[in-house]
């Protein structure tokens, strides 16, 4: 429940702060005409995640099982990617976003006519970006965890964000983003490396990697997964007491990496380095 509620919180309050970004931009310019044409591309990028979402979860179950690993193992490839793609574009524009965002308002409503289309792209993009990084990582968290707190989790965390996305807009919070950021993106990395190992033993259990299969370890008398810690864990990390040496082997090969590129110090922009 946690670990859905902790993505959703941080999907939903970058998509919320983009969105209350532009709309502060549109009311400080004197442009709120065009509000109408920002929640449209909001509303249509949330109602085509939701649907994608819901299609894709309904369908999976009619496949074989041998299938249906293949399927979880891919997913949990793509939502690995999704998430370390967002932890490190965020580390890169979390600086200048606003700067960015305001721009790309100008350039959409200096089209004319067809300014109002321009900027509901605009907002249609950036709202799906988000939410279809929340589809694939919800579809992966769903088939490690099945019952009815992964869902609820989700539900509660997407609603924080909206309800801290409009006090940020009306000025009623003011929170530290980069620290925000900063800690979440770490732990999504830690939750990234877990998926990866499951997509390894999915891909196994669909026949398709077979190497490797010994026992790393086994920690079932130190922290069995039947304890609630060891649930936490699995829950939250994918932790398991007695992995495959491939297993391990791909976690470390994704967490240490990661961790040494994301701890390195941005680069500078290049209007940052001609300044």
């Amino acid at each position: 429940m946690f670990v859905p509620f902790l993505i959703m919180l941080r999907e939903g309050l970058e998509a919320a702060l983009i969105v209350s970004l532009i709309a502060s931009y549109l009311q400080r310019t004197q442009r709120s005409e065009w509000f109408g044409a920002m929640w449209v591309g909001v509303f249509v990028a949330a109602t085509l995640c939701l649907v994608l979402g819901y299609v894709i979860n309904e369908t999976t179950g009619e496949f074989p099982q041998q299938e249906q690993e293949l399927f979880e193992g891919v997913v949990a490839v793509v939502a690995v990617c999704i998430l370390t793609g967002m932890v490190f574009w965020m580390r890169k524009v979390s600086r200048n976003i606003k700067v960015h965002l305001e721009g790309a308002v100008d350039n959409a409503l200096q089209r004319g006519k067809g300014g109002g289309w321009a900027l509901v792209l605009m907002v249609f993009l950036a709202v799906a970006r988000e939410g279809l990084e929340s589809v694939f990582f919800l579809l992966a968290a769903f088939q490690q965890d099945v019952g009815i707190a992964p869902p609820v989790g989700a539900i509660l965390g997407l609603a924080t964000a909206i309800v801290l996305g409009m006090l940020i807009y009306w000025g009623g919070v003011r929170l530290n983003m980069a620290v925000f950021f900063k800690w979440t993106s770490l732990f999504i990395l830690l939750v990234a490396a877990g998926l990866a190992a499951s997509a390894v033993r999915a891909f196994h259990e669909a026949g398709l990697w077979n190497a490797f299969q010994g026992q790393a370890f086994d920690l079932s008398d130190v922290l069995s997964t039947s304890t609630l810690t060891g649930t936490l864990l699995e829950g939250v990390f994918g932790y398991q007491e007695a992995p495959s040496v491939s297993e391990v082997t791909v976690w470390l090969c994704y967490f240490i990496p990661a961790l040494l590129l994301y701890c390195l110090p941005a680069r500078p922009s290049a209007a940052a380095i001609s300044r």
